[in-house]
């Protein structure tokens, strides 16, 4: 089962980091094969967010995501409800003083020819995603 996780330190504010990583429009800023995105309607657990991702050739994949937990300043968690892989991901928040600890895992459950097809494509965007922490740390730390 491909998955990823990393844990990173950003010298922000627990509810600021919340607040970037649960805005929609932020996301094509620190994951750059994001084609598109827009969420349809306000933050909430069961909120459906609408994007494409760029898959092989460059061409868009559908990738909506539903909302599973939204509990600020702490827990964003969501599953993808369209496209070829389904991943789970969620993000954890702490906060440390004037800095949080922000860990990202991510995992896709494949069986049968998904499994031998897409495996190791599914683990290398896996860990690209869990490497844009660095880009979000930048732009939330101004640098």
């Amino acid at each position: 089962m491909p998955s990823a996780s990393r844990t990173i330190s950003i010298d922000r504010p627990v509810e600021e980091v919340f607040a970037f990583f649960t805005t929609p429009s932020n996301d094509p800023k620190w994951r750059p094969h994001v084609k598109e995105i827009n969420a349809l309607g306000p933050p909430a657990t069961g909120s459906r967010i609408h994007q494409v991702v760029q898959g092989p050739g460059g061409r868009g994949i559908p990738a909506d995501i539903q909302v599973t937990a939204y509990e600020p300043p702490n827990r964003y968690a969501f599953k993808a409800i369209a496209g070829p892989v389904r991943p789970e991901g969620e993000f954890r928040m702490t906060a440390a003083g004037e800095t949080t600890e922000v860990t990202l895992s991510l995992n896709a459950d494949l069986g049968g020819l998904k499994k031998l097809a897409l495996s190791r494509s599914v683990q290398k965007a896996m860990e690209g995603e869990v490497g844009g922490l660095d880009a979000a740390k930048r732009l939330l730390e101004g640098h």
